[in-house]
Order: C-alpha cells, then sequence, then structure tokens
C-alpha cells in the first residue's frame, strides 16, 4: 500500500521531482522486501517445526507432490502420443499419395501411351 500510495500521493503529485519520486518509491519497495523476506523467514520456521514435530507429514506432502508432478508429466506424454499419431497418420497418408503413380505401367513406351491417351483427337479443318 505504502508503494502505491507514495505514488498516488498529492505531495508527489503537486510538483516534487523525479528523483525525489524515485527516492520514495524505492523506499517503499526495499520495506516491502523486507517484509517479503520476514514473511517467508515466518513460513521457514514454521516448516522446520513441523518437520521436527510430525516428520510423516513432510514426507505424505511430498508424496502428494510427487504424485502430482506425475499426473502432470502423465498428460504431457498422452498429449505427445497423440500429436505423434496424427503427424503418422499424415504421413501415411502421404506414403499412400506417393505410391498411386508409381503403380502406372513403367517404361517409356506406357508413359507416353497413357499420356496420350489423354490428349484430345485433332479437329479437322474443312
Amino acid at each position: 500500500q505504502a508503494c502505491f500510495a507514495s505514488l498516488v500521493s498529492q505531495d508527489y503529485v503537486n510538483g516534487t521531482d523525479q528523483e525525489e519520486i524515485r527516492t520514495g518509491v524505492d523506499q517503499c519497495i526495499q520495506k516491502f522486501l523486507d517484509v517479503a523476506r520476514q514473511t517467508e523467514c515466518f513460513f521457514l520456521q514454521k516448516r522446520l517445526q513441523l518437520s521436527v514435530q510430525k516428520p510423516e507429514q513432510v514426507i505424505k506432502e511430498d508424496i502428494s507432490e510427487l504424485r502430482n508432478e506425475m499426473q502432470r508429466k502423465e498428460a504431457l506424454i498422452q498429449k505427445h502420443l497423440s500429436k505423434l499419431r496424427h503427424w503418422q497418420q499424415v504421413l501415411e497418408d502421404i506414403s499412400v499419395q506417393h505410391k498411386k503413380p508409381a503403380e502406372m505401367p513403367q517404361g517409356p513406351l506406357a508413359y507416353l501411351e497413357q499420356a496420350s491417351a489423354n490428349i484430345p483427337a485433332p479437329m479437322k479443318q474443312t
């Protein structure tokens, strides 16, 4: 709150220079970081007390985290397998399309016969 208050305060709006505003904001941010460190330290101390008093609770939490990570990774594997199946199907479809022209008769004469069969007959001029 102090960080935002210093930015929107009427004292700063009414003509203080940029350096003074910056100094005030830096001080507020530093106070915020100090409080965050104190909060983190408090929770770490509680975690340490819990691990000493109830070590099975810490193990249960670790197991739960590992299970969640395994589920996340399993979902990721399923997603990749789905994409893999899709691309395998695409490659198979392309392979089938390329095999169709290969089924035509081989040799230059066979190719010329097939190509000439598709050419319309010339029209007679009168």
